[in-house]
């Protein structure tokens, strides 16, 4: 997600104005106890922490988890699903892309 969100960039700002490494918005600062989004051991468990409620919210789908971390949750149940956004099934490919070949170099020491 990190690679993705920001290429880790802890200083990234997108166009809609999510911060640092997880790209989190500012409404959600508070709810993920967020204090300085440019620190980022403090971006990245904040954004572990929502990570964590959307699996939580969508039964370890992590498919439809991905698509509310992007688009918002509202945006997956209004489609009951992944919206057809095209941005948010590219970043669904290429987070899943990347995991993919996390898990594949994982197994090799």
């Amino acid at each position: 997600v990190v690679c993705v969100e920001s290429n880790f960039d802890p200083a990234a700002v997108s166009k809609a104005g999510a911060v640092g490494l997880m790209q989190i918005m500012p409404a959600n600062f508070t709810e993920f106890r967020l204090h300085d989004p440019y620190n980022p051991r403090a971006n990245i468990m904040a954004g572990a922490r929502y990570l964590k409620s959307l699996l939580d919210r969508y039964d370890n789908n992590l498919e439809l988890s991905l698509a509310a971390y992007n688009a918002g949750p509202t945006a997956v149940e209004h489609y009951n699903g992944v919206p057809p956004y095209a941005e948010t099934q590219t970043y669904i490919k290429r987070v899943m892309g990347r995991y993919a070949k996390f898990k594949k170099s994982e197994g090799k020491s």
